[in-house]
């Protein structure tokens, strides 16, 4: 990615900001794996794009591909209960397992719990910051940052240096949810940013779900007024993968159309894939030169509609496979 952008664009970010910060910026951006995408940049991730109030610009330190991967935000409470914690690692992990990216705002407690959760289980995951892009935010998740920034992304709308105010958080908070297909809450009092960030969801037509607690929790407070308010009460991952599996493949139909991926079989030779890995492989060998539809390829690999959503979106970015009328093909010559 070239970490060199636009002038006029980069002029238009740091508009404002004093000269110490314009001079940290260009140095930051001079660093390998730092970059500036703008709203029309193609390595701008089309979800985001979408959302109902897209930041002009993000500054991006790590894989910007990470954020064209499907992924749903996880969010809560920054002094989650002790199952709070171990159920925001939990669910994270499994949804890397299922194909998804993790989304969330790096804060202390719901928020590090899920990055880490899906760290461990080597999957993706995306850090927004309500700060610059090389300020950590709370300033002991600084070895949190820098592990998702080798591992994953972490993105910001504000330059290096800049620290926080009251209204970057909420600001941050409608990135999160921008860029994932759904907002998951995991523990929140009844006044919350976790509620913030699934409103802004539930207003750019994403889902949203919340877990429910026991009553004399004040942490489940607020995802029992999401749900009295229309979220969708999940209790274990599996129950949201397959809430997700669908608008998964909306979102696979939308790249598709974006990046104007052909959809006839009778282009392009057949790929070999070198590169594939376990997952990768039952789905090729499960896909035949006759349409095949997903829930058919979900029974023949037993992987979860998520996850084979995720890898036959990768497939048809690579040119692999075609889709018609929600048919997967093999591509040949």
């Amino acid at each position: 990615m070239d970490a060199h952008p636009d002038d006029a664009l980069l002029a238009l970010a740091l508009a404002g900001w004093p000269d110490t910060t314009r001079q940290r910026t260009h140095a930051w951006l001079e660093r390998d794996g730092h970059a500036l995408l703008g709203l029309h940049h193609p390595d701008y991730p089309a979800l985001l794009r979408r959302s109902p109030s897209p930041p002009q610009w993000l500054f991006v330190d790590g894989d910007a591909g990470v954020l064209w991967h499907p992924s749903i935000a996880i969010v809560g409470t920054r002094l989650p209960t002790p199952d709070g914690r171990d159920n925001a690692r939990e669910f994270a992990a499994a949804f890397v397992h299922g194909g998804l990216a993790v989304t969330s705002g790096m804060a202390a407690g719901i928020d590090a719990a899920a990055h880490i959760g899906a760290l461990d289980a080597s999957g993706p995951t995306i850090a927004v910051l309500g700060t610059g892009i090389d300020v950590p935010y709370p300033p002991g998740n600084r070895r949190l940052m820098e592990r998702i920034a080798r591992e994953g992304v972490v993105v910001s709308e504000y330059p290096p240096g800049a620290g926080a105010q009251s209204f970057t958080f909420p600001h941050r908070n409608r990135i999160v949810a921008g860029l994932s297909l759904g907002t998951l809450v995991i523990e929140a009092a009844w006044r919350s940013g976790a509620l913030i960030t699934a409103r802004l969801a539930a207003d750019a037509g994403r889902e949203v779900f919340a877990t429910p607690g026991s009553i004399r929790n004040p942490m489940a407070r607020g995802c029992h007024r999401l749900l009295r308010e229309g979220a969708t009460l999940v209790e274990t991952p599996e129950e949201t993968l397959g809430a997700l599996a669908p608008v998964a493949v909306a979102f696979a139909d939308d790249l598709r159309a974006r990046l104007d991926v052909p959809t006839s079989s009778r282009i392009a030779p057949q790929h070999a894939l070198p590169d594939m890995d376990v997952d990768t492989q039952r789905l090729w060998d499960a896909i035949g030169h006759d349409p095949t539809p997903m829930e058919t390829l979900v029974m023949r690999t037993g992987l979860t509609a998520a996850k084979v959503a995720s890898i036959l979106l990768a497939m048809e970015l690579g040119g692999r496979v075609v889709s018609e009328h929600g048919r997967y093909t093999r591509k040949s010559s």
